[in-house]
This record gives C-alpha cells, sequence and structure tokens, in this order.
C-alpha cells in the first residue's frame, strides 16, 4: 500500500508544488500599473510632434514589451514558477527578438547611429 499523505500540505511538499501567488493587493497594483501604461501609449500617439519623431515607435514597443514581461509574471504566474520554466519561456523568447532586431538591422530597417 503506498504512502498517504496525513494532509494536502504534506502531499504539495512531496510533489515540490508549493509556491507563494500574488495577493489581490498585488493584482490590483498590477492591473493598474497595466492601465497606466496603456494610458501613456495613447495619449503618446496623439501627439503629432510625438508621433513624427524617432523615439515615437522604441518608446511604444518598450511599453509593450514592460506590459508583456509584467502580465507574463503576474498572470501567467512564471515569477513564481521553478527556474526551468522560466529558462524555457524567457530563453527562447530571448533569441526571437535578438534574431528580429539582427534582421532589421541587416536590411536597414532601423540603425544604431
Amino acid at each position: 500500500m503506498a504512502h498517504k499523505p496525513e494532509t494536502l500540505h504534506e502531499d504539495h511538499v512531496h510533489v515540490g508544488e508549493v509556491h507563494e501567488h500574488p495577493t489581490w493587493k498585488q493584482y490590483k497594483w498590477v492591473a493598474l500599473i497595466l492601465t497606466l501604461i496603456t494610458v501613456v501609449e495613447v495619449w503618446v500617439y496623439y501627439i503629432p510632434t510625438f508621433v513624427a519623431s524617432k523615439l515615437f515607435v522604441p518608446s511604444l514597443l518598450i511599453m509593450s514589451a514592460a506590459k508583456f514581461a509584467i502580465v507574463v509574471m503576474f498572470y501567467m504566474h512564471l515569477k513564481y514558477d521553478h527556474k526551468l520554466f522560466r529558462a524555457l519561456f524567457t530563453g527562447p523568447l530571448i533569441i526571437a527578438v535578438l534574431t528580429i532586431l539582427v534582421l532589421l538591422l541587416l536590411f536597414n530597417q532601423i540603425s544604431l547611429i
């Protein structure tokens, strides 16, 4: 007969699944931060002089990347998962981003100068 844990917590400790989760307060702060970033993105779009500048697209990309990272870390619980899962997610993501940047540089769509 297999060992049956006396409590549910003991079973999770053996499996290694016990980890913390964000609280409701953290979720509210994350939602507020995501909302503020979105407001700034929309606000920047309606400034004609900023849209015409070279900083427009990079600023939107940076804000979008920040929102992506926040959503992945908190709502997908990647921040609280095992390091292996984080590496399996972020490793290919970094390779993909670097590949896109190198291709953009190669075909003169962006410049470093």
